[in-house]
């Protein structure tokens, strides 16, 4: 039977709701921790039965790699530098991920944050040089990048077992010491397959500094 009518979420005070019918696997959304015990409630208004997969997320610090189906290595490499072995305003960096997935999945997202105020190559802005651009952008065979002002993130409708590289390229514009979040890589539609990797503090030093 067709699923029609309208899911809701209730969680203490807030809540969610989609309406049917619908293509393909859809997100209902996310709902706030409650400050005190409370009960999630799950409500179908309509035909068919629709099925649901919760997920609890905390935001926890990481301090050591996790691997559920993926492992992941990040390299940093120069592309132009004023100054060997430091990073400065204006220098240009090549980000690699070497992905290695253990089984075949469909629709699988890789997320890479970068320091704030740096600027992915490739979007085609009149700022970004052909030269650093061509040196690593594209994300291997990704079906959609974003190229955000928080981080790398690419798209990817089927993803083989074995290795996948990942690689882009960008401009480092602010001096700071910039603490990360880590680099993820997700099944969509299966979050307990995810590959997880912290970054370290990476430090941008001001000029003549």
């Amino acid at each position: 039977m067709p699923v029609t009518g309208q899911t809701s979420a209730i969680l203490g005070k807030s809540s969610l709701s989609l309406s049917w019918p619908q293509e393909g696997v859809k997100q209902l959304g996310l709902l706030p921790w409650l400050s005190s015990a409370g009960s999630l409630q799950l409500k179908h208004a309509g035909s068919g039965s629709p099925w649901a997969t919760i997920q609890a997320e905390a935001a926890i610090p990481l301090k050591t790699a996790r691997y559920a189906g993926y492992s992941i290595k990040k390299t940093l490499t120069p592309v132009s530098q004023k100054v060997d072995g430091q990073y400065q305003p204006g220098d240009v960096v090549k980000v690699t991920l070497t992905i290695q997935a253990q089984s075949d999945m469909s629709w699988v997202v890789v997320d890479d944050p970068i320091p704030a105020g740096a600027a992915i190559q490739g979007s085609g802005l009149s700022r970004d040089s052909a030269i650093d651009a061509k040196s690593g952008n594209g994300g291997d065979y990704a079906d959609y990048i974003e190229r955000r002002f928080a981080g790398y993130r690419a798209y990817y409708s089927y993803v083989p077992r074995g290795e996948l590289k990942v690689e882009y390229t960008m401009r480092l514009n602010n001096p700071g010491a910039f603490k990360l979040p880590p680099t993820r890589v997700e099944a969509m539609y299966a979050p307990e397959v995810f590959g997880m990797s912290p970054n370290g503090v990476f430090k941008v030093v001001g000029d003549g500094k």
